[in-house]
């Protein structure tokens, strides 16, 4: 009898086929529909991925026009998804915040027959940020803020909402890349639930919302929010050299570092490097961009890993003035469109997901009555 092999976490595990995205493949390490992603992070907006990505094309002009118009005209939040976010505890987690929000909101405007797919995945991306930030509006500073803007952008829309006026163009264009990258990453946990779920014929809504869920957790999202709470503790570079090598000695956990498919680098982080010292040395303070070079360092020297997408997109999001636990519900506004295009891809040729499993209990046992067991 062959022993079948062990594949903890599904690693190596194909579940499925798509179009959408390759990670880690020869020749690219991140493209989404055939288009490598430092092509796209160069040239794009991220109107224009979110388009390619849940409408299965680059547009043309007069479609990404109408695209933009569209989504800028779907920002506004119903009455009922506004009482549930300003009943939402302020010390709530912002995950948990747009997971509920999501939730409501299917109950509020529900998809319905899945040929409004297409429209509730362009509300939920044009509403989410609307959502996070009508939350921490209201529980930081007592302000219910308007939701809708004159920003064309996702990513412009977003800082003028949390700053209260427009962001200048390298901010803007800084956190529309940073979508870009976040955008898409094949099966990964998130999206593999969103899958499941969808497997089951379940509506978008049930979907996302178990994605976020998933997302939640620090081994999928969170990292860069660890990350930047690990950089903000050192004082100098040389702090930081030994502050982490002190940690690898404890075996301490170091989150930013390694990934579950990439091997040798994640092609997105020398993108978030670059911006990260463009965004210091406009701040007129490079010294955490400094500490987080010599943390990457040490964790390359010591264990050979590499600092992935979350590590240097830290400081990326805090140079531009934005609290630290709302950095991965960023992630959940870009990805939206990652998620959104494989729940529809899902639907379009679908099988319910249910693999099997190895079992390792005990065999055939026979029942003793209660009054029998010792």
């Amino acid at each position: 009898m062959t022993e079948k092999k062990k594949t903890g976490g599904l690693a190596g595990v194909s579940a499925g086929a798509t179009a959408i995205c390759t990670v880690g493949k020869e020749g690219a390490g991140l493209t989404y529909r055939g288009y490598d992603i430092y092509d796209l992070a160069d040239n794009a907006s991220f109107e224009e991925v979110a388009h390619l990505l849940m409408h299965d094309k680059l547009p043309n002009q007069a479609e990404l026009d109408a695209f933009v118009a569209r989504i800028k005209s779907m920002r506004g939040l119903p009455d009922e998804v506004k009482q549930v976010l300003e009943m939402i505890p302020g010390d709530s987690h912002p995950m948990d915040v747009l997971r509920s929000g999501v939730s409501i909101l299917g109950n509020v405007e529900p998809e319905g027959d899945f040929s409004n797919q297409k429209n509730a995945a362009d509300r939920l991306l044009a509403c989410l940020p609307s959502m996070l930030l009508y939350w921490h509006h209201f529980h930081t500073d007592g302000r219910r803020i308007d939701v809708e803007t004159d920003d064309d952008s996702l990513a412009g829309h977003f800082l003028h909402m949390l700053h209260g006026k427009p962001p200048s163009e390298l901010h803007r264009k800084t956190l529309d890349t940073t979508l870009i990258l976040y955008a898409e990453h094949e099966f990964n946990a998130s999206t593999f639930a969103a899958r499941v779920i969808t497997g089951t014929l379940s509506d978008m809504h049930s979907a996302v919302t178990g994605a976020i869920g998933a997302l939640r957790g620090p081994l999928h999202g969170g990292a860069n929010e660890a990350a930047m709470e690990l950089i903000q503790k050192f004082t100098s570079p040389e702090e930081a050299t030994q502050g982490v090598l002190d940690m690898l000695a404890r075996k301490d956990k170091i989150m930013g570092f390694g990934h579950r498919v990439y091997t040798t680098s994640d092609p997105r982080n020398s993108v978030n490097k670059k911006m990260s010292k463009i965004l210091a040395d406009e701040f007129g303070d490079t010294l955490l961009y400094e500490i987080s070079e010599a943390v990457e360092k040490v964790m390359w020297d010591e264990k050979k890993l590499f600092a992935n997408a979350d590590f240097f997109a830290a400081t990326v999001y805090h140079f531009m003035g934005i609290p630290t636990y709302l950095f991965t519900p960023i992630f959940v506004c870009s990805r939206i469109t990652g998620w959104t295009a494989h729940i529809m891809e899902q639907r379009a040729d679908n099988k319910l997901i249910r693999p099997a499993a190895d079992y390792i209990g005990p065999g055939l046992q026979v029942y003793v009555p209660i009054e029998d067991r010792a």
